[in-house]
Parts: structure tokens; C-alpha cells; sequence
């Protein structure tokens, strides 16, 4: 009974707190006119989906500029099936030898209890040994073989404690950050890593690079060409890219020119956006990717749902970064707040409140699951050539789903709808329109939409600078 009362109390309290996204000051509600609000999308828990692609980043407490105890209410209520961790060895090792994986054992269970699996990324450096690289962001990975037997030994000890739980390794974090770091001794530094992990958990995903530069071929060009020599391809399962965009639609090219690359090593593949996500402030108070520009908390989920659709349309995971506002300290690659978080933090890291990006993100885990399914063959047309377009079959259903938004700059404070004609085969039965931001739900009129076999074409949607989804109302559940 009293876990239960707690839990109701945690409960409410969240949803307290989300009633501030209703009356934050930059944010303007979407209002589409004529057309029925019907209410209000009724988001799910992590636990209450059964599966999907996405992950939050839950990264930098290796470094303790995150908190995990102050954020850990708000992880399932998110939706993201997974979350991004960093293992820290120099924060696990500080006496050489001897491992402390308290930290650890206070995050991993409790990320997995609550429906959310941990994917952990393998790094930074140690200091205290010799040539062990440096532990941060940026750093030199080990160099000197007492110091790669020792991470092979820390690696060792991770994923012999955390394989009931952890099925995901990824292989550091921005190696081409430093250009000490080349691809062919990473290559070899990644190879040792793997086979460590395989040897202990052979069913495990291995994650590769979680490269900063897209495509930065320069440094991932002797990487794979070093993987190839040494037959050792196949220790890749996935990797991972992050690269920062002002305006997230125009990233594609390049990771377009970066997947066929790789594919000519081996076309099995496959690639996650391991990292992204924008600031919530203005360019004087953030820090880190896209500082030089000007930011609030309306164009930070503007970005983050145009990125996260613009990748699951196309087919790509994504991990979204990040769930709290970073607190980087003196001797990083950078110091200051990091304001891409979607919870808002106080000078001590504890939470203050979710952002708009926090519901938005909501919107989108709900809806989006691994019942949604992206038909890539596929593509709506608009008449304005300057929209992003996908469509989707939702599986449980058999109805279709529409993403639709304006692609052609970098999110604004204020844009007017652009009203938009949509031609797409699909299912629809009674449209509805859904604003991503606010989940408000609205009713498609009869005299804006028509159906011929399986062709549908609706008048007059509005479409705005961030993702608005045109589908069916048997897809969606709407708040009480």
C-alpha cells in the first residue's frame, strides 16, 4: 500500500509540473481555424509500450554533471524505450584494480525497472595509469598496454555485471574529436574492445564510434578500411552518428553519403542517430553544438521533433539529446550548461520543470511505436515543395498515418501555417490532425478531405515549421 500511495503521489506531482508547459511564455499554441478540437492525445508510460526505436541520452553522469535520483521520475512517463548511458571507467576506478560500481548499480536496475533498457557507451579515459587517455569529452583513448589491459579489464567487469540488463555496447564517444585519435589505431582499440564483450556476452549489439563529424570520411575511411584488414567487420552491428544542424532537415545528404560508404564494407550495417537534440536558451547562456544561435524553449521542440521524425521516416533510430540540462565543470572540452536538456535544471542539477520538448517528446514515443510503421517506398505529395512528407501504417489498426511540416529554415518563434493540400495512398476512415507540441487532437471535415479507391486527398491542412500528423482517430487515444 505504501509503494502504491508513493507512486500516486510521484504521479501527480508530474502532472502538476506538466501543467507549466500549458503557460510557458514562448510558447504560442497552434490553433488551427474550422477545424474541431476533439482533445488532447493521452501519452503512455515506457512500460506501457511494448516496444519501439527510441531512446533518450542520459549522458555525462560519469562526470557527475547530470543527476539521475533528481530525474528518474520523469524517465517512464517519457515513453523512450531506451536510454543512453556512459560507463565512466576513471569514475568507477579510481584505485587501480578496484572497482566501485555503486554509482552504476543506483542507475542501470532502476532505468531498467521502470521499462526503459540502458544502452551503455564504453569510455573515457584513466589517468591513473600511464598513456590511459583522458576522462572526458574530446579525449585520447589508451595508448599504452598497461593501460589497455586495464580497460580491457574494466570492460571485463561491466559487462559481466550489467549483461542481465545491458544488451547494447557502445565503443566510446567522438573519437574524431581529437585529432590525435586516428581511425586506424581507433579501429584497433575498437576491435579489442568488442571481442572483450563478445567473449562474455555473445548475443550483444555492438555499437560503433558515435562519430561527432558527418561524414568525416577522413577519419572513417581508415577505420573501416583497418576493420576490413583484420576481418573484423562483423563486430559491427551498428553505427552510431551524431553532427549538429541548424536547421536538422538539411543533415541528410551527408548521412546519406556516410551510410553508402559503409555499405560498401558491409552493406549489414545498419546506423542510429546516437546524439541530438538543441539548446532550450539564448546563445549568451548555452553551451556545447548550435551555441551561436539564439534558442528557446518553443524552437528547442520545434528541432527535436523535426530531427526525430525526419530520421524515423527515413528509417533511422534515434536518441534524443537529452533528458536534463548538463552541467559541464572546469577541465572538460567545455564548461558551462549544456540547455539541451527537455527537463530544466537548477544550479545544483536537480529538476526544475519539463520543457515544451518534454510533451512533445511524449507525443511522439506515444504515438510512434513499433505499431507505426514508416512506408520508406513511400512518400505523400504536398503542394508546397518546401514540406517534409512521410506516411505510415499503423499495424494494430490498419489505418495511416501522415507526417507533415514545413522544412526550408531553422525553426522561428512565430510562423504563420502554411495551408496545404495532401495526396496519399493509404486508409482513412475519420481523419484527425494532431499538433505535436500541445498533443491537441482535431476533427478533418467532410468538405476538406475526398477518397478515391485508395487515393485520399485533403484541402486546407495546416502545416506548420514543425510536425504536425494527419491520421485516422481509430489510431488515437485521447485523454479522459
Amino acid at each position: 500500500m505504501k509503494n502504491f500511495i508513493t507512486q500516486r503521489i510521484q504521479q501527480a506531482w508530474l502532472a502538476a509540473l506538466l501543467l507549466c508547459l500549458c503557460a510557458n511564455p514562448g510558447y504560442t499554441q497552434f490553433v488551427p481555424e474550422n477545424l474541431k478540437e476533439l482533445g488532447t492525445l493521452k501519452t503512455r508510460s515506457a512500460k506501457e509500450i511494448k516496444s519501439s526505436t527510441w531512446s533518450i541520452g542520459g549522458e555525462t553522469m560519469d562526470r557527475d554533471y547530470t543527476d539521475y535520483q533528481s530525474y528518474k521520475h520523469y524517465l517512464e512517463p517519457l515513453g523512450a524505450k531506451r536510454i543512453r548511458l556512459q560507463g565512466g571507467w576513471a569514475k568507477t576506478e579510481k584505485v587501480k584494480g578496484q572497482y566501485d560500481f555503486a554509482w552504476l548499480d543506483a542507475i542501470i536496475p532502476d532505468a531498467y525497472a521502470r521499462g526503459v533498457a540502458p544502452w551503455v557507451e564504453l569510455s573515457y579515459g584513466n589517468p591513473i595509469y600511464e598513456g590511459g587517455g583522458e576522462a572526458k569529452l574530446a579525449g585520447r583513448i589508451p595508448t599504452s598496454e598497461t593501460a589497455l589491459a586495464a580497460w580491457d579489464a574494466w570492460v571485463s567487469a561491466m559487462v559481466n555485471r550489467y549483461k542481465g540488463q545491458v544488451i547494447e555496447w557502445e565503443i566510446w564517444n567522438e573519437p574524431d574529436l581529437n585529432k590525435l585519435n586516428k581511425g586506424e589505431e581507433f579501429a584497433d582499440f575498437y576491435i579489442r574492445t568488442a571481442r572483450v564483450i563478445k567473449s562474455i556476452q555473445p548475443q550483444a549489439r555492438l555499437l560503433a564510434l558515435g562519430m561527432a563529424g558527418v561524414p568525416q570520411l577522413g577519419f572513417l575511411k581508415p577505420f573501416m578500411e583497418q576493420m576490413k584488414a583484420n576481418n573484423a567487420l562483423d563486430l559491427i552491428d551498428v553505427i552510431t552518428y551524431h553532427g549538429y544542424a541548424p536547421n536538422p532537415d538539411t543533415s541528410y545528404p551527408k548521412i546519406e553519403e556516410m551510410r553508402s560508404f559503409v555499405a560498401t564494407y558491409n552493406p549489414a550495417i545498419s546506423f542510429m542517430q546516437g546524439e541530438n537534440g538543441a539548446p532550450s536558451t539564448p546563445s549568451a547562456v548555452t553551451i556545447g553544438a548550435l551555441r551561436q544561435f539564439d534558442w528557446s524553449e518553443l524552437s528547442q521542440a520545434k528541432w527535436d521533433l523535426r530531427r526525430m521524425l525526419g530520421d524515423h521516416g527515413r528509417g533511422i533510430a534515434t536518441n534524443l539529446f537529452t533528458i536534463s540540462d548538463i552541467h559541464y565543470a572546469a577541465g572538460d572540452h567545455m564548461v558551462g550548461v549544456n540547455t539541451k536538456g527537455i527537463l530544466k535544471t537548477n544550479p545544483d542539477k536537480t529538476i526544475d520543470r519539463p520543457k515544451v520538448a518534454y510533451r512533445a517528446a511524449q507525443h511522439v514515443f506515444t504515438l510512434f511505436d513499433s505499431q507505426m510503421q514508416a512506408q520508406l517506398s513511400k512518400r505523400p505529395q504536398t503542394n508546397h515543395p518546401d514540406q517534409s512528407a512521410f506516411v505510415y501504417t499503423h499495424q494494430k489498426t490498419g489505418r495511416s498515418a501522415v507526417t507533415l511540416w514545413n522544412h526550408s529554415a531553422r525553426p522561428a518563434e512565430e510562423y504563420t501555417p502554411q495551408l496545404t493540400a495532401v495526396n496519399v495512398q493509404g486508409s482513412f476512415r475519420k481523419p484527425v490532425l494532431i499538433d505535436m507540441i500541445s498533443g491537441k487532437v482535431y476533427e478533418i471535415p467532410k468538405n476538406q478531405w475526398k477518397k478515391k479507391g485508395k487515393d485520399y486527398t485533403f484541402m486546407d491542412i495546416p502545416v506548420s515549421d514543425y510536425p504536425v500528423v494527419l491520421t485516422d482517430r481509430a489510431v488515437v487515444d485521447l485523454k479522459p
